[in-house]
């Protein structure tokens, strides 16, 4: 069985939606390690209730490169198999991706290569943009610019706030998000440039 590990920083919902779909046999994975870069992130004792494996690594004061070292080796002790970020709200270094080439996923929300970085509902808003949504990439060296595997639309209603629109997107990251993971475990995708195509797709 393939083994996960997700990073966070916060309450972690997508880390519980992922948790909750293996429980419910719609995703064949384990969840090996939930590491935090906030060893009071809500997210570990939730992981922790849940009997996981929940590993507090404070960030704070660290250059990027000597705490990701730290992270890779708690994830290789663990034999991951693919790294998910999950409100992860640091920028991975050069060497950690490089250590895991194509095998770290991330979800961002907003319909990507729109609205990349920090408050992307805020900036959603303020272009006037009459659709949002959420994206699941693969993580490059640059910021939210990996190959897309998955993308949802939410509209955008007009008595909407940065909170409201989050909301709405949410529930939709929490679907795709199991389902992009179910699909590159499988193997059957093909990365084509920018594209991430299913087999199915293909054929």
């Amino acid at each position: 069985m393939k083994r996960l590990g997700i990073l966070i920083s916060g309450r972690g919902s997508n880390f519980l939606a992922i948790a909750d779909a293996i429980a419910a046999g719609k995703l064949d994975a384990h969840i090996a390690v939930v590491i935090s870069n906030r060893p009071d992130a809500p997210g570990l004792e939730l992981a922790r209730k849940r009997g996981l494996d929940a590993a507090a690594l404070p960030s704070q004061g660290l250059d990027r490169e000597v705490y990701d070292r730290q992270m890779i080796a708690e994830l290789r002790g663990r034999e991951v198999d693919l790294v998910c970020l999950a409100g992860y709200m640091r920028i991975l270094s050069g060497h950690f991706i490089r250590e895991f080439p194509g095998r770290i996923l991330n979800i961002h929300p907003s319909l990507l290569p729109a609205f990349p970085g920090l408050d992307a509902q805020h900036q959603a808003l303020a272009h006037g943009v009459k659709f949002s949504g959420c994206t699941v990439h693969f993580v490059d060296e640059g910021v939210d610019s990996g190959p897309i595997v998955k993308q949802a639309v939410v509209p955008v209603l007009d008595g909407d706030d940065a909170e409201t629109l989050a909301e709405r997107i949410l529930k939709e990251e929490h679907r795709i998000y199991t389902e992009s993971i179910a699909l590159v475990l499988s193997g059957r995708y093909k990365i084509e440039g920018r594209r991430v195509l299913a087999a199915n797709e293909r054929e």
